[in-house]
Formats: C-alpha cells, structure tokens, sequence
C-alpha cells in the first residue's frame, strides 16, 4: 500500500504543497500541485502529478530531500521520452529535472561532463565538435543523461556502460554520492543503483576523433532513425527489451503486431517495437496495447517480452498494475 495515500491529508488541492514549502523554507525551486503530466511525456497521455517540484539546481534538490518526510514516495523524471505515466496520476512528488541540470563541459584528456538533465542528443554533439569520439551512440538515444544512467542506454552498438567514468547522484537524505562504473552493476538496459538515488550528472570517457567525421556519422544516425523510426510521432521508443539472442521487433512481427491498434493507441508500422499515440489514445488504451502485443508474442514464440518503456503510477481507480 502507498503509505501517503492510507493518510488522510486536510486541506484539499496544494495541501501538500503548502506543508513542504512551510516545512522546507529557503526552497528556491517551483511547487505545482495537481501538475499535468501528459505535457511531459512524449507519449502525451496520462494523469497528472500530486506535487511537481522542478529544483533551482543541485542544492535545491538536496535541500528539498533532506527535509521531504521519508514517507513521501518521489519520482524522478527527465525529458519524458521513454515514460508512460498512467491515467491515474502519480502519487506524491514527481521531481523534473530541468535547464539547471542540463549543462555540458568538455574536459581534458577526452572527457565529458553532462547534467542528467542534458538532452543526450546535445551530450553526442559537444562531444563531436570538440572532436571526442566515442560517445555518438547518444544521437541515437532520445532522452537525457539520467535516464541513460538508470537504464544503461544505448543504441547503434555502444551504450552508457561503455564511455562511464563516474556519476554523481544525491540520496535520500540529500547527500552527495560518487558512483563508479563497477558501482553502477550495469546489465542490459538496467543499473543495480536503487531507485532511491537520484542522478545529477555524469562523467564520461571518450576518444580523440575527427569532428567532421563523428558529425558524419551522427548524421547517418539521425538518417537511419528517420528511415526506420516513427520520429517526430507521439511515441516513447523502444517498447521492449531485445530477449537473450533475439530482437523484440521481430518477435512482434512474427507474432502478426505489426499495425495493431486499440482506440487511438498503435503498434507502428514502421518499426513494431514503437508504440504510437496517434492522439487522444488513454495510458490505459496504450499499456493494454503492449499487454496484447506480449501474449501474441508468448503464444507465438514462447518468449516473454519484457518493458523496456517505464511505467509509473496508478490506474483511473487508483489501483497500481
């Protein structure tokens, strides 16, 4: 059970709100109640956040999760790309990470230090015109540097795993955390960080490189997407994992997905593992979409497709699923 949905709280809309801006004074950065979370998620759908709290910076942040009741669930969220929030909103504290987070710096001997709130797009692109290769793997990655962090992200053959020198991240309490690489337990799409850690920037290694040629080549990235991705589409990219040995796409193509539609919600078919939202499609209409589309598979081939796409909160009813 959520422990603040089984309390009572009084004073209706905004009411936690006001109890952690009188319980946090010197809070720099912005408290919405009842914020819209649809705008924030590439899929545009979904309800919305009970507190949306976008932090000044990383001092901000500390402060608000040093002073923020432990039993106050939050949720942490970047560029929205690769998040389906459900109908039912989210419960508690949805934390955004913003321009503050999202400065990019060059270092010497190859490196590069990002905000987790750096678009990874604008990671690859400094990279390549201070003529750091190794990193162009980020174009192909629509999201933000934190979320490549949780998720071990990668794309045309390399990932977070391979270019990581160190992450900063602060805890619980507020607390400023220095993970290497080895800390992070990076396996396929995943880090073994718990989830009570919140990202804030990262250091990464690259090599030296031609910028004219690494730009080249992020083109071709941006080239090939177009050709085989519905960008430009509401979508929150790759639906789900590769399994062991295989590629998710041609499991659910085998299994007859391609096009497949509920209400407004479909499987693309430019690339069947991308779910769209041609408009008006529900959170619901576009997670039972994937739930349809996993039986297929199992019945099909007997491999159980695992979400890659994160889903949070709860259902129209409250329910968690």
């Amino acid at each position: 059970m959520n422990i603040l949905r089984s309390r009572p709280r009084e004073g209706g809309q905004g009411a936690l709100a006001a109890d952690l801006r009188a319980a946090i004074p010197g809070l720099r950065g912005s408290l919405e109640p009842d914020a819209p979370m649809a705008p924030l998620s590439w899929f545009r759908a979904g309800g919305p956040a009970e507190l949306l709290f976008t932090p000044a910076d990383e001092a901000d942040l500390a402060l608000f999760l040093a002073r923020c009741p432990e039993d106050i669930p939050i949720l942490v969220v970047g560029l929205g790309s690769n998040l389906l929030v459900r109908d039912g909103g989210v419960v508690g504290v949805v934390v955004r990470l913003g321009k503050p987070f999202a400065a990019v710096e060059i270092l010497t001997g190859h490196r590069v230090r990002a905000g987790a709130g750096a678009p990874d797009v604008k990671v690859a692109r400094a990279a390549a015109e201070a003529g750091i290769d190794g990193l162009t793997f980020l174009r192909g990655i629509p999201g933000a540097i934190g979320g490549a962090l949780r998720m071990n992200g990668g794309a045309y053959g390399g990932e977070t795993a391979d270019v990581l020198v160190e992450a900063r991240a602060l805890d619980r309490q507020g607390r400023a955390v220095t993970l290497t690489r080895d800390d992070m337990h990076f396996t396929y799409r995943h880090c073994g960080v718990p989830e009570t850690l919140i990202f804030t920037e990262a250091l990464f290694q690259g090599r030296p490189g031609d910028p004219a040629a690494i730009l080249a080549a992020m083109g071709a990235i941006t080239d090939q997407r177009a050709a085989t991705q519905p960008v430009n589409t509401r979508t929150g990219g790759s639906t789900f994992k590769n399994p062991p040995g295989a590629k998710a796409w041609e499991l659910v193509d085998r299994a007859g997905c391609r096009g497949l539609r509920r209400g407004a919600a479909q499987v693309s078919e430019l690339h069947c593992n991308f779910l769209v939202n041609h408009g008006g499609a529900s959170a619901a209409d576009i997670e039972k979409l994937g739930e349809e589309v996993r039986h297929r598979v199992r019945e099909q081939s007997g491999v159980e497709l695992e979400w890659e796409i994160r889903r949070v909160g709860s259902g129209p009813n409250g329910s968690e699923r």
